[in-house]
């Protein structure tokens, strides 16, 4: 399974530095968690899957008009964006999806009723009118990936078999960094950035394709295959 340790050995034999002794993990570790957080960015934008997660039930008091990181009921932790919002009464699984407002309107803030309906994502909080009595919520969202930053003492940690197609990715970018700000090689750096994009390309398609249900017929490997009637 890919660990930061693999991938910053990676990149000090980009460097040809096999044995690390200029690009070290001390060294390499704060351009790697430069390189996910970017990663978790570009994936966060582009809605991979990856990045898809449906909570657990929140049970949301009566009365309840913010639902914060730090309150009760809490959201998730790794809460980056919400994508939708479902409602049912307390016990009563049955889900009825919610509507998103710019705002929860004023002509309800002092009105209690008995289901929400609408919710309002303010200030990474999301807004509900004030309930009559207990409602449970769970939401779809888009969560971090990643925990950032990675500490020194972390590097042996596997990421999980879920990151395996993207430690290409992350060797190169990462080591594109290290070229331009530790070895102050551009040129060197440029081609690292352009395998890195490869890389980043395979890493977005292959979850996309399988959304779409696309599958790519491969072509012979020969250079002339046109011309030996393969179609």
């Amino acid at each position: 399974m890919p660990t930061p340790a693999k991938i910053i050995n990676m990149v000090a034999s980009l460097q040809n530095d096999t044995a690390q002794q200029q690009y070290t993990e001390d060294a390499v570790l704060p351009y790697l968690n430069i390189a996910m957080q970017e990663l978790q960015e570009i994936f966060e934008e582009n809605n991979i899957p990856l990045t898809n997660e449906t909570s657990g039930i929140l049970t949301v008091p009566a009365g309840t008009v913010i639902i914060g990181f730090g309150t009760v009921p809490a959201l998730p932790a790794n809460l980056i964006e919400i994508q939708q919002v479902w409602e049912s009464n307390d016990g009563g699984n049955t889900w009825t999806p919610m509507v998103r407002k710019d705002f929860i309107p004023h002509n309800l803030e002092e009105i209690e009723i008995s289901t929400f309906g609408i919710f309002a994502w303010v200030n990474n909080e999301i807004r509900v009118p004030p309930a009559t009595g207990i409602i449970q919520l769970k939401l779809d969202y888009i969560q971090s990936i990643f925990n950032l930053p990675i500490e020194i003492d972390d590097v042996e940690v596997e990421l999980g078999v879920r990151f395996k197609n993207l430690t290409t990715y992350l060797g190169y970018a990462t080591g594109a960094l290290c070229s331009m700000f530790i070895g102050e090689n551009e040129t060197r750096a440029a081609a690292q950035n352009g395998k890195a994009e490869i890389a980043l390309e395979r890493a977005l398609n292959i979850p996309t394709k399988g959304r779409q249900a696309i599958y790519t017929r491969r072509r012979p490997f020969r250079a002339n295959y046109k011309t030996r009637g393969w179609f």
